[in-house]
């Protein structure tokens, strides 16, 4: 098993709202940005995905904020993928500011849809797992 994927963003001015902290939608993009990147570290990036006719699709976001995130704060991002036996499985983020401070926690539902069916796929780890070159970085 591949240790916790991790990727450090950089709070930028323009993310921020009148509060002059991160606005809530940002958090949902470093999300992405960190389980695309864990996609990408696992070997399955847009064009292997494409390539097999599937893509992820999140069904369900809940966000729980713990503190808040400033203009020049670097916070790094995990990402783990808890499988079951059906046709979703969950994400798991922690925000972490670079000092340590814990941020946010982000969780999610999630699937792998047949492009050409448009239905979610049986066996998501299963055929995540066929097109990794590193499943460990997904937990498959």
């Amino acid at each position: 098993m591949a240790d916790l994927f991790q990727v450090r963003v950089a709070v930028r001015g323009y993310e921020l709202d009148l509060q002059g902290h991160v606005n809530q939608a940002v958090y949902l993009q470093y999300g992405e940005h960190a389980r695309w990147q864990c996609f990408l570290a696992a070997g399955v990036g847009p064009d292997v995905l494409v390539r097999a006719g599937v893509g992820p699709v999140v069904l369900e976001t809940t966000i729980r904020y713990l503190k808040e995130l400033r203009a020049g704060d670097e916070v790094d991002v995990t990402c783990r993928f808890v499988w079951g036996d059906g046709k979703t499985f969950r994400v798991e983020q922690d925000y972490t500011r670079a000092d340590g401070v814990p941020i946010a926690r982000v969780t999610g539902v999630a699937g792998l849809m047949d492009r050409a069916t448009r239905r979610l796929v049986a066996d998501p780890a299963g055929r995540l797992r066929e097109l990794a070159t590193d499943p460990s970085w997904l937990g498959v």
